[in-house]
């Protein structure tokens, strides 16, 4: 079981959000994301870049989307095209680098994904926003956690999405599903988490992104 350091073995069920209406849980989770980051949630990006990615950030906002299914709160992800030069094939969430007509991260979120989902704007309410976080391709990231209100009917992008599912939050924010990993570049160890879900692998930044948001819940 891996569970948040300080936190010790908390379940999910545990959280005064899974006992909250919708409209409650709403305002909880706006509550929370005023506050300030736990640094729990704040030293999960490791530093690395890989060769070439070197050198100043790049601004990038990807949407963490709550959707309010009736069995309880769930998570959507999208699988990335194999063709894509960054991370390709690989988990994440709607999202990509800020450009110049944004006015902010979270029209930069909203943006990239009616781009690559057919998400409409209008079905999404943006609760907060979660530490930034620097990637190994050299983007520094800012999660804008929203709520979506079903029904939504998703027109996902062939070039960049190859899928789209949905995991339950209450999953992902169990403890014993939470896992850490390393690899060895050379002598270089990197570590990273994931959390695997039936066929689907989460890793890397996407599951750092929430393990992010799991400390930030949780946060006293």
């Amino acid at each position: 079981m891996l569970a948040a350091p300080g936190f010790g073995p908390l379940r999910p069920m545990e959280l005064p959000l899974f006992h909250l209406s919708p409209a409650e849980q709403q305002a909880w989770l706006r509550d929370r994301f005023e506050r300030p980051a736990p640094k729990s949630a704040t030293d999960l990006s490791d530093g690395f870049r890989l060769p070439g990615r070197e050198g100043v950030a790049t601004p990038a906002a990807v949407l963490v989307p709550l959707v309010n299914r009736p069995d309880g709160l769930t998570v959507l992800f999208t699988e990335r095209s194999a063709d894509l030069p960054d991370h390709p094939g690989q988990i994440s969430f709607p999202g990509g680098r800020i450009e110049p007509e944004d006015a902010d991260a979270i029209d930069a979120a909203l943006r990239e994904a009616e781009e690559e989902i057919g998400l409409p704007r209008d079905r999404v309410q943006p609760l907060g926003r979660l530490a930034d976080y620097e990637t190994v391709t050299g983007f520094r990231v800012t999660p804008i956690v929203a709520w979506i209100e079903p029904p939504i009917v998703l027109k996902p992008d062939p070039v960049e999405v190859a899928s789209v599912f949905e995991v339950p939050l209450a999953f992902l924010l169990e403890p014993g599903n939470q896992q850490r990993h390393f690899r060895r570049q050379g002598e270089l160890r990197r570590d990273y988490h994931a959390i695997p879900y039936g066929e689907r692998y989460i890793w890397g930044a996407t599951a750092a992104m929430l393990l992010m948001l799991d400390r930030t819940l949780r946060a006293e």
